[in-house]
């Protein structure tokens, strides 16, 4: 993984709330919050929340006595899901690394994660911190996405980016968010972290969009492929960005489109 996968900056926080959020991660998002609902928890810790969509699902799910924090490593992302969400006196926001949680041993029932996991750089020292903020038999819940070719989207805008640049192909949706989906590693990893048992089960969904542009701003425009675009060839953001919507239109149909995600969720016992 690079260094600048993880740099959710600029107007990157308001595209990929606008149009990633709704078109890939909300399914998802009530899938997380029903299990983390599910076990009663009066303290909650959510990681790498970026723009706050589980919480907006969860929140409205837990008792009004839990206790709520929501992290995420960029204070922009995290400055827009507390911009998104209704008040509530419940929730805490703080600014916060996943690798090193600023929180005392077990003082969480669960942590939850969405999609953020494929972002630690060194994956079971994030599981370890994970299990060391959590009380005896609590629950570290979290998804990851499927390789990129089970994405289909993700995967068109990733061919037409690339035939931009052949000598250094842009792959930051194949290398991070879609490199890390090997349900075997990962539990083996958790256990290795000390998790005592793991659930993994896998989900797929249709992505759904009014028209093929909006997933290619959405991954484009909305993620950390744009820094890699802008390195390449600033100038050329906007023209890729069409040339991906032109490319999804020729696969999947002009106006209302729809193409396969899918992702794998782990309830890690501790």
């Amino acid at each position: 993984m690079s260094s600048k996968d993880k740099n959710f900056t600029g107007s990157i926080p308001d595209v990929y709330d606008e149009y990633l959020v709704p078109l890939i991660f909300e399914p998802y998002a009530a899938d997380i919050a029903k299990r983390v609902a599910k076990t009663n928890p009066k303290d909650v810790l959510e990681t790498a929340a970026g723009s706050g969509v589980v919480t907006r699902a969860l929140a409205p799910l837990l008792n009004e006595s839990t206790r709520y924090v929501v992290t995420d490593l960029n204070q922009p992302m995290l400055d827009r899901a507390a911009n998104q969400q209704p008040h509530s006196n419940q929730i805490e926001w703080q600014q916060a690394d996943a690798l090193q949680l600023p929180f005392e041993a077990g003082s969480f029932d669960v942590v939850c994660c969405q999609f953020g996991v494929m972002f630690f750089p060194d994956k079971i020292a994030g599981y370890r911190e994970a299990l060391r903020v959590l009380k005896e038999d609590g629950y570290f819940i979290f998804n990851v996405w499927d390789r990129i070719e089970q994405n289909e989207f993700a995967q068109s805008v990733t061919a037409t980016a690339s035939r931009f640049f052949p000598d250094d192909p842009p792959v930051f949706l194949a290398r991070t968010p879609h490199g890390h989906g090997n349900i075997t590693a990962i539990v083996n990893d958790l256990g290795e972290a000390g998790f005592s048992h793991v659930d993994t089960f896998t989900i797929s969904e249709r992505s759904r969009a009014s028209s093929s542009m909006v997933p290619a701003l959405a991954y484009c425009q909305g993620t950390p492929l744009r820094n890699e675009l802008e390195e390449r060839a600033a100038g050329l953001l906007d023209e890729i960005t069409e040339a991906a919507a032109a490319e999804i239109e020729k696969s999947f149909g002009v106006g209302s489109i729809s193409g396969r995600i899918q992702g794998h969720v782990f309830v890690a016992k501790a």
